[in-house]
Order: structure tokens, then C-alpha cells, then sequence
């Protein structure tokens, strides 16, 4: 349905994140250039728009908003590559890679200044309001994924935050943000529902992704499989197998460390009858709760292709 609207996307982005800085230039676009991903968020937004908004005018902005929303996520991205000192990203060399990591980290800064700019364009208080609050979210992720005690790497309530500050976050404050733009006041049963909406959709995006990590091959993934464990990261696959195989749980705490402790978690989870199952049904559950906020909007074609968006992130293979 916005298949027409997303075909510039790229090359729009591309003109506004510019530099007189060659190289610096060449790092901010790289994911803009070959690599369009997903194109996730904006499909939402663009989506979301179309069922809370009459006024073309309103669309416009909303448009910019999923323009704004994917240079905050590919900052991000660019940022984390740098800190996870991962190779690759969407099947390609991450940034650092190709480029350094100080000039990474100046191009994962340079998108987040260019957004912030975009986003005063907007002219509507309560979006930049609420689109710093997403930021503030992203940090506080990167914080806890990496100073989070030992303990708390045992609780499913922790992962499940870390999830929707690094994930979830984003996106529903881009939902609720799309409300607003679109003559909605910020409390409103529409803006409300917007909002739970994205958070709900953000954990189950996230829950699938923590599962394919463990069933997709790195081909299909754009990254490498198994690139959780290697961060020392406990995901809900795994935490689950460790309610069943108690000795997990020091492997837990101390992020894997030992030797042979990825693969003796790997084995547990492989010979459990219900660690994936009850990953899936937790991303599953999210989805529904995502479906159930959408249908507390009026029903229109867009609202419809939303619900189907969302049976398709915990249905999708990579």
C-alpha cells in the first residue's frame, strides 16, 4: 500500500544527510546506498499515517517523520557495530569496517544531528519531546546491555527492557509521534493506541529476532548467527532453557566466558522440549497485543495491512 511513497525514500535520505566532508559523507549514506534493508519503520509510519490521517498536508510531515525515525535507527546501528566490534551488517561490511571507527562513530553522530535538525522542521513541540525520549531510550540500552549485573542477566522483566529501550522504544514513540502529527491530542484513545501499538510490535520484532539468531543460518540473517551468545547477550531462547537446565545460570551471569559455555548452553537449548516454543509464544503473545491496539482504531485499509505487517514479523525467516 505505500510501496509508491517508500521507492524515493532512499535517495531522499541520501540528499538530506549530505556533507561538504567526503568520507564522512560516504559512512552517513552507506546503508542508504545499496543496502535499504527492511525499510521497517517507515513502512509503519507510512502505514499508521494513512489510518489516523485525512489531510495530505499532515501525510507530508509524517513522511518526514519516517525519514527521521530510519537515520536515528541507522545511527544507532552504526554506533552498535562499533561497540559489538561486529564485521558485518545487512550481509555487508559494517561502517567501521569500510571506514574506522572514529569515523563510525562521527557518522552515527552526524545522522543523529541531521535528524534532530529535521525534526525542529517539524515545528510540533510535543514530537520533539517525544522523539528525544526515544533517544534517551537507545543510550539507556546500550548502558544496561553493558553494565548490566549479574543477576539481572537471569531475569526475563530485564531483558524484556533492554529489548524496549534498544527496540521497541523508537517505534512507539514514532506511532504515537504519527498520531500527533496528524491532529490527535497527545492522550487521545488514537494516540494512546498508537502507541501500545509500537511497543507491543517492537518486542515481538525482537523476540523473533532473538529466535532466529538461533534458527536462521548467517546467509539469510545479514549478520552472523549465533551473535548474541557471542556478545555474552541471554535472550528469551535462552533464559527459558535456563528455567529448565538450572546449570545454565552461572553460564548466564558470567556472559559465556568459559570455555566450552556457548555450546553447553546450545545443547540445552537444542534438547529442550519448550525453551522455542515458549520464546515464540511470548512473541506471539506482543503480536496480539499489537493487533488488539490497532483495532481500537477505525477500520481502513491501512489499519488492516498493519495487522498483517505484524502476523508477518513473528512469522517471518529472517
Amino acid at each position: 500500500m505505500v510501496e509508491q511513497e517508500l521507492k524515493p525514500f532512499s535517495d531522499s535520505i541520501k540528499e538530506l544527510v549530505s556533507t561538504d566532508q567526503p568520507i564522512l559523507s560516504m559512512a552517513a549514506k552507506h546503508f542508504f546506498e545499496k543496502r535499504h534493508g527492511k525499510r521497517f519503520r517507515p513502512t509503519i509510519i507510512q502505514l499508521m499515517a494513512k489510518a489516523v490521517t485525512a489531510a495530505v498536508p499532515e501525510t507530508i510531515r509524517q513522511a518526514q517523520l519516517g525519514q527521521i525515525v530510519e537515520m536515528i535507527h541507522v545511527a544507532s546501528l552504526i554506533h552498535d557495530d562499533v561497540l559489538d566490534e561486529a564485521d558485518t551488517r545487512r550481509g555487508g561490511e559494517a561502517v567501521h569496517k569500510l571506514y574506522s571507527n572514529k569515523v563510525a562513530v562521527l557518522a552515527g553522530d552526524y545522522l543523529l544531528a541531521r535528524a534532530s535538525v529535521l525534526l525542529a522542521r517539524l515545528e510540533n513541540t510535543a514530537v520533539v519531546q517525544i522523539m528525544a525520549t526515544a533517544l534517551e531510550s537507545l543510550v539507556a540500552g546500550e548502558i544496561m546491555q553493558l553494565k548490566a549485573p549479574a543477576e539481572s542477566l537471569l531475569e526475563m522483566e530485564s531483558y524484556l527492557r533492554k529489548s524496549y529501550y534498544k527496540t521497541a522504544s523508537l517505534i512507539c514513540y514514532a506511532c504515537r509521534s504519527t498520531a500527533l502529527l496528524g491532529g490527535h491530542a497527545y492522550g487521545s484513545t488514537v494516540a494512546t493506541a498508537c502507541e501500545e501499538f509500537g511497543y507491543h510490535l517492537g518486542l515481538a520484532y525482537q523476540i523473533q529476532d532473538d529466535i532466529l539468531d538461533f534458527t536462521a543460518a548467517a546467509s539469510v540473517l545479514g549478520k552472523p548467527a549465533l551473535a548474541d551468545m557471542d556478545l555474552g547477550l541471554s535472550t528469551a531462547p535462552i533464559l527459558y532453557a535456563a528455567e529448565e537446565f538450572p546449570h545454565l545460570k552461572p553460564m548466564i551471569m558470567r556472559r559465556f566466558k568459559n570455555k566450552g559455555d556457548k555450546q553447553k548452553a546450545l545443547e540445552a537449548l537444542y534438547s529442550s522440549d519448550i525453551a522455542m516454543d515458549k520464546a515464540k509464544a511470548l512473541a506471539n503473545f506482543h503480536a496480539q497485543r499489537a493487533v488488539d491496539a490497532l483495532l481500537r482504531l477505525p477500520q481502513t485499509e491501512s489499519r488492516d495491512a498493519l495487522v498483517r505487517l505484524t502476523h508477518t514479523v513473528v512469522t517471518r525467516k529472517k
